[in-house]
């Protein structure tokens, strides 16, 4: 389980968790938008830096978009597809989740 399904609000702040992979350990996060759960790597499409300024703050003022806190690469929180900023087309990396039973899970 990553996290319960109320500790993801729409718009609001993320829960960050890692992902095993036969390299090691990887930084994720997965927030909600438009009512779905969206989870990514936390990596910046431009440079590989984590996303988010302050832990689990992962999308701008308006609350539209998910937002690099380095470079101000701008992402569709549903596709995670970049469309302002330094890597404008380049996509985050999607990871599978499910949302069941009031909680967030990691597709394996």
């Amino acid at each position: 389980m990553i996290c319960l399904s109320e500790a993801l609000r729409d718009g609001e702040y993320g829960v960050r968790f890692t992902v095993r992979r036969v390299t090691g350990e990887e930084p994720a996060f997965v927030v909600r938008f438009g009512g779905k759960v969206h989870a990514y790597f936390n990596r910046c499409a431009h440079v590989p830096i984590e996303l988010d300024w302050q832990q689990g703050k992962f999308f701008d003022d308006s609350r539209l978009y998910l937002i690099c806190a380095t470079h101000g690469a701008m992402y569709e929180p549903e596709s995670g597809r970049c469309v302002a900023g330094p890597c404008r087309g380049a996509h985050l990396q999607a990871i599978p989740v499910v949302e069941r039973d009031g909680c967030v899970f990691l597709v394996e």
